[in-house]
Order: C-alpha cells, then structure tokens, then sequence
C-alpha cells in the first residue's frame, strides 16, 4: 500500500484525487494537511511514499498588494516541503504547476517553446520548479505537472465563467479555435499513473481531444436543456479587436498533441461524457 500525503487540504484537485484513489481499495492510503499555518512543519513526513503538492494561490486577481503573497506561497513554500519530504525519506515528490509558466494567451505549445511567464502566478509557479529541481536524485524523484485548464463539478475559474454565460445568452460567436484543456477524472487518473511508477520529470496532461469554445458553451447549455444559437455573424468584429480576454475566450491555445502521450492512457472521460459530469453529475 502506497501512503500519499496531499498538500492543501481544501484543493480541488487534491480532494478529487483522494476520491478518485479511493476507489481502489487497499492500494493507496491517503492523507491530507493544511499549509495556512506553520503547523505542518510539526508533522511527520517520514512514512509517506509520495507527497503531492496541491497548495498554492489562484483564481484570485493580482494586485500590487499581493504580488508578494504569490512568491511566499507557490515558490517559498514549494521548496520548504519538497526539501522536508526529502530530508525525511519521502520517495517522491509531485509538483501541480501550470500552462502559465508559458506565458502565452494564444499558440501553440511544444517541447522547445520559451518559458516566459508575465503574471506573478505563473513566474512564482516556474520558479518553483526551477527550486525543486536540484532536489531530485535516486532516492527521490521530483515530477512537475503543467496541466491546462481544469474542470469538473465544483471547480473554480474560466470554466465556471463560461458555463454561468452559456446558461443566459441566447447567441454566441461560432469561431474555429482550438484549446487544451483536462477533466479532472482524467487529470486525477494521470497522477495516479505517476504514483503508482514514480515517475520523474515534466508532464503535460490534457484531454485526447482539443476544445472548441463554441462547442463548449452550446454543450454546456445542452445540458440544462436551453439552445444556443451559434452565428458566425460577429467573426469579423472579433477578429478585429484585440484584447485579453478575447484571447483567453476565442484564441488557440493548446499542447502539441505528442507532448501529452503516455504509455498508460489515461483518457477516463471524453469530451461530452465530461461535460454531462460536470453539469449534470452523471
């Protein structure tokens, strides 16, 4: 039996994970521990196969005020646990880090693309993994996973901001564009897959299909039984102005597709079997 230890112990994703390992009876004992305070520096690690590290700051909107939280949180305290699993015999140590690292709204992402982050949520989470790192040798072994948008019942973010959109408006823009994104089933069933051959290095996990954000919305709106009416009437105008968040909504932003292969598929869920998860729970 492999004992996780999961960090952070109100994250989504570290919460779906212990549900989704909970199903296997016998072969995973799970544990979880709050890092809001420095109590968890009194806690054990020793005993533990592998940490996963969960905690961290996101969703929220960056400021000058809590620019320095970003770093304390999802830099400073990444090494502060990594360098404790280590010293106290932990096997491996798996790292939630993020497609912002990139720095990019738009294009596409392959293995020799730059890293240049431009939010404080992404520089903090790359130098993060650029702290860790060196940490790594035969004994324990350091796996960073950059996945792309997350969703799934109860998460947080774009996806929420687009699914409470498609439930009110009666039109919306049919632009071919092209996203990466994961389920959570699928993106819990990847680490499940690192956990059990402890693996090391990058990973970059997505759905086995891209996401168009029209098709995203319309199936979302499905779901609650309300139409949508996709027109390709505001093409022109869109691709004429120019902004963040447009880019964010309508842009192509994706892995290459051969940089998320694995050996073991992951793949629990296709596209429309996850959206029916996410809205409907079933």
């Amino acid at each position: 039996m492999k004992k996780i230890l999961i960090t952070g112990k109100n994250s989504y994703v570290g919460k779906s994970l212990e549900k989704w390992l909970g199903k296997y009876l016998g072969k995973y004992s799970l544990s979880s521990v709050s890092l809001r305070t420095d109590s968890w520096k009194e806690k054990e690690f020793s005993g533990y196969d592998v940490v996963f590290h969960v905690a961290g700051i996101a969703h929220i909107k960056e400021t000058k005020e809590n620019a320095e939280l970003y770093y304390k949180v999802n830099r400073d305290l990444t090494y502060e646990v990594a360098h404790k699993a280590k010293s106290e015999g932990v096997k491996q140590f798996i790292f939630l880090s993020s497609m912002s690292v990139y720095g990019i709204e738009s294009g596409v992402i392959n293995r020799k693309s730059p890293l240049n982050p431009k939010s404080n949520y992404g520089k903090s989470k790359l130098e993060a993994e650029e702290l860790i790192k060196p940490l790594e040798n035969e004994k324990f072994k350091v796996a960073i996973v950059r996945p792309p948008m997350i969703y799934g019942k109860g998460c947080k973010g774009n996806y929420v901001r687009l699914a409470k959109f498609a439930l009110i408006t009666p039109v919306f823009p049919d632009i071919e564009n092209k996203r990466s994104m994961i389920y959570i089933d699928n993106l819990s069933e990847f680490v499940k897959i690192l956990i059990d051959g402890y693996n090391s290095g990058t990973f970059f996990p997505q759905n086995s299909e891209y996401v168009r954000t029209s098709e995203l919305v319309k199936s979302i709106a499905e779901m609650h039984e309300k139409n949508i009416w996709l027109t390709r009437l505001f093409n022109p105008l869109l691709r004429l102005l120019k902004g963040s968040t447009l880019n964010k909504v309508f842009g192509d932003l994706v892995y290459e597709k051969g940089m998320s292969e694995n050996e073991s598929p992951y793949y629990i869920c296709d596209f429309y079997s996850s959206i029916s998860m996410t809205e409907r729970g079933k």
